[in-house]
């Protein structure tokens, strides 16, 4: 007797929730590594106007001592736009400086990004944008009171210091 095939084994599907709710937002972040500051803003949309408000906030955060500001940013086509242009013409102290495609590790805020994600949005549920906003403000205001300066590379643990010196012979009797 032929036994027919049984039915296929299909995968489970579950629809990914990634939070969004709708909402196509954006948080804008500048990032002082020497002295560890950090500002972020959120906008509604990741447009050239929006990005040129966040610049004037940045202009007034910034210390007017400061000689010279260098803004690395990477090849967004907001970021190169006509007003950004102006806004650099306006602005002498500013250098707009673009990280080569395909190499965000060259910029200092993108370990940055992932702190503060760490910091507001890991492990929580956000209903609204406004939530999201609010968790983005509390974080950055947490790292800003205990900002450091912040260090490039690879992460450095504690370990005790090694002492220089020869090897100790080990315990053993002597007879």
């Amino acid at each position: 007797m032929v036994k027919p095939a049984p039915p296929k084994a299909q995968r489970a599907k579950q629809e990914i929730d990634y939070g969004w709710r709708g909402v196509a937002s954006h948080v804008f972040g500048a990032f002082q590594p020497a002295q560890g500051d950090a500002l972020t803003a959120p906008y509604v949309g990741r447009t050239t106007a929006n990005w040129v408000d966040f610049l004037g906030k940045l202009e007034a955060w910034i210390d007017p001592s400061v000689a010279r500001v260098y803004a690395v940013m990477d090849n967004l086509n907001t970021h190169s736009a006509t007003d950004v242009l102006l806004f650099a013409l306006a602005h002498p102290r500013w250098e707009f400086v673009f990280q080569p495609k395909y190499a965000a590790y060259l910029n200092l805020i993108e370990p940055w990004w992932k702190i503060l994600r760490l910091l507001a949005l890991k492990g929580r549920r956000f209903e609204t944008w406004a939530q999201i906003e609010e968790a983005v403000r509390r974080a950055t205001a947490y790292w800003n009171e205990h900002k450091h300066p912040f260090l490039w590379g690879r992460r450095r643990r504690h370990r005790a210091a090694r002492r220089p010196g020869v090897a100790v012979v080990p315990n053993i009797a002597i007879t």
